[in-house]
């Protein structure tokens, strides 16, 4: 079976954790900081899980995870 390809805007995007799930970061958290409140860019910094639906797709674009 020939080897698989990594999705590279994927591999920048997510990260697999040690028991398989995926993490993703926010969006919106970029620029245009100044009228964002203090505690809604404190949670736009902590990645979380992606969602269930999606990670199917996710981890066919990552055939061999990333570490």
């Amino acid at each position: 079976m020939p080897k698989l390809k990594t999705h590279k805007g994927a591999a920048k995007r997510f990260r697999t954790t040690a028991t398989g799930k995926v993490k993703r970061g926010h969006s919106h958290a970029r620029h245009i900081l100044t009228k964002k409140t203090s505690k809604r860019k404190r949670i736009l910094d902590i990645d979380v899980m992606v969602s269930d639906s999606d990670m199917v797709r996710v981890k066919n674009m990552l055939p061999y995870g990333r570490s």
